[in-house]
């Protein structure tokens, strides 16, 4: 069965940096759009970063732009998220998602078929 696994988070300070990884198995990696998707504490989830199957393009919510990087290898089936720069408000468990898209990339979780568990990522201020 498809399992997606992310790891990687923990507390850090504001200003600080942590990548998250997630490893993919029982799917055809290559073929999904990967995602990162987070959520708040009594917040809904939302978009974080996109990533397109070759990994050639990339989309970002406006919050984490400049801050954040979405990439993917393809031989070992992970998809990472470099945060630099954390703030506060950048607190929030972390879920990979993949995404059998026949067009482009959706910032909408209930387009994706496939959610890892979550990691937590903590920003003290």
């Amino acid at each position: 069965q498809v399992q997606l696994v992310e790891s990687g988070g923990g507390l850090v300070q504001a200003g600080g940096s942590l990548r998250l990884s997630c490893a993919a198995s029982g799917l055809t990696f290559s073929s999904y759009f990967m995602a990162w998707f987070r959520q708040a504490p009594g917040k809904e989830r939302e978009f974080v970063a996109a990533i397109s199957r070759s990994g050639g393009n990339t989309y970002y919510a406006d919050s984490v732009k400049d801050r954040f990087t979405i990439s993917r290898d393809n031989a070992k089936n992970t998809v990472f998220l470099q945060m630099n720069s954390l703030k506060p408000e950048d607190t929030a468990v972390y879920y990979c998602a993949a995404d059998l898209a026949l067009g482009t990339y959706s910032r909408r979780a209930g387009s994706y078929d496939f959610w890892g568990q979550g990691t937590q990522v903590t920003v003290s201020s």
